[in-house]
């Protein structure tokens, strides 16, 4: 087995004997190898981590460490065996970001009843991919207790906002974090998939010229536990990376590619943003693999921040600035393989997409009539066609750039004589996964059906319908 003092790597014995050095300030935890493990506490959260500080943690505005004592003469790690199929998923949930207990309470109405009542999705574990929280520290504990309740081993990425802000520096930003999670950086197996769990946002404390902030990176000690971990990872097995600052934000990315760009498989996942994207990196970024890198940015579990309108249940819709509905994703794996899907909250698995489409037209509006149709989790490789019914013939649709028109629709709402109720939604953002096609020449009045079908790039898919009704032209004045 593998341990690891956040740096160093060493291997045990046939006796799970290891030697690793320690400091006053260090976390030692054990690489979970595939077919085993570590205990879950209560509220899920693994427990493959020893903390080792004699001091405790500085003295901040949110609790960290108390003073550990001294170091014990062995420090051991607890593993049962398990089954572990090449054939396992996931769950991501990207800015669950609860800014108190009543946000806790969305998200399990929200999500967290839909993910318990959906058993098909068949998760053997769950990442939270950092901004856990919003900025209270102290919300940690009821957003975990919510986690729980989906009754599977859950694995968490900090984010910006999981953060004492009242650090002088990084080092000691993740206090409170290291206090309930452990480690902010570590690895595990679980069935033929490593898994790297990273901290991706660096804290750069308040100096007399600027205010405190952070920025997107690994750091070198970070960058050399990543060196030693991947060399003990065979080519053959697929690598995801999880973090939370998107990977083209992160400023020491490029000794991050020399690590993974001639793996044949590798897949990074990240959130923070708040809307979708489905990066392929390449040489324009310095990639200098022979494939492109797979790059997600996550759904995001509170959307845009649990703002917009309040529903029938008293929860914001929360939509996302792309116009994709607030939720989480599913993670599918077979050997070195990945596929994932969107769920969107409190909607059936087959919601993928949004069709945007006048009400009502006119016959000689038709050609000059848009439809734009919004794939939430699609990407360039995705393929979206429409066609009328009830026999009209499939009609592929060009991707576009842009702003989600329904989003728009709302944005202009809340500056109506009579906007709707709970928090504004921010900006729209322009987002690279609508599709734009014209409807067909020549439609009779009445009312017309059109489908819509998209196919991801995983070979996932989904039908959805949206309906318009062509007007009469009116007749002419009667002659007097």
């Amino acid at each position: 087995m593998r341990v690891s003092n956040g740096r160093d790597i060493v291997l045990t014995d046939t006796q799970g004997r290891y030697e690793i050095d320690v400091d006053d300030d260090t976390i030692v935890f054990v690489i979970k190898p595939r077919g085993w493990m570590t205990p879950v506490n209560a509220e899920k959260l693994p427990q493959f981590y020893y903390i080792h500080k004699p001091a405790g943690s500085p003295k901040q505005q949110f609790p960290g460490v108390a003073p550990t004592g001294p170091l014990p003469s062995s420090v051991d790690f607890p593993l049962t065996p398990q089954q572990e199929p090449d054939q396992f998923r996931a769950l991501l949930f990207g800015d669950t970001q609860p800014r108190d207990k009543k946000e806790v309470e969305y998200m399990a109405h929200d999500i967290i009843e839909q993910v318990v009542a959906e058993k098909a999705h068949g998760a053997s574990l769950g990442v939270t991919l950092g901004d856990i929280v919003f900025d209270d520290l102290s919300v940690f504990q009821p957003h975990n207790q919510a986690i729980a309740l989906v009754g599977i081993p859950w694995y968490n990425v900090i984010g910006n906002h999981d953060m004492n802000f009242d650090s002088p520096d990084d080092k000691h930003s993740d206090e409170t974090f290291e206090s309930i999670y452990g480690p902010n950086y570590y690895s595990f197996d679980h069935g033929p998939v490593h898994f790297m769990v990273l901290d991706d946002v660096t804290w750069v404390g308040a100096t007399e010229k600027e205010k405190a902030h952070y920025v997107g990176g690994f750091g070198p000690a970070q960058m050399e536990f990543i060196r030693n971990d991947l060399a003990l990872v065979p080519e053959s097995q697929l690598v995801v990376l999880m973090m939370h600052v998107p990977l083209l934000a992160v400023e020491d990315r490029q000794e991050l590619y020399r690590l993974i760009e001639q793996r044949p498989f590798a897949l990074s996942i990240s959130a923070h943003t708040h809307f979708v994207k489905h990066h392929f990196i390449d040489g324009a970024d310095g990639w200098r693999g022979p494939q492109p890198h797979h790059h997600v940015v996550n759904v995001t579990v509170c959307g845009s921040w649990w703002r917009g309108a309040i529903d029938e249940l008293g929860i914001p819709h929360a939509t996302m600035s792309d116009g994709g509905a607030n939720g989480y994703s599913v993670i599918g794996f077979d050997g070195a393989k990945y596929s994932m899907e969107y769920r969107a909250a409190r909607r059936p698995a087959d919601h993928q997409m949004s069709i945007y489409l006048p009400e009502e037209i006119y016959p000689a509006q038709a050609l000059s009539t848009p439809m734009i149709v919004n794939v939430f989790f699609g990407s360039k490789k995705s393929k979206v066609e429409m066609r009328h019914l009830p026999d009209g013939a499939w009609k592929e649709m060009e991707r576009v750039d842009g702003i989600d028109p329904y989003y728009a629709d709302m944005k202009l709402a809340e500056l109506g004589p009579t906007p709707p109720n709970g928090m504004t939604l921010p900006g729209p953002s322009v987002t690279d996964h609508l599709w734009r096609t014209f409807l067909p020449p020549v439609l009779t009045p009445g009312t017309h059906l059109f489908e819509v079908r998209t196919t991801d790039m995983h070979g996932h898919e989904y039908i959805d319908r949206e309906s318009i009704r062509v007007l009469p032209y009116p007749a002419p004045p009667a002659k007097k």
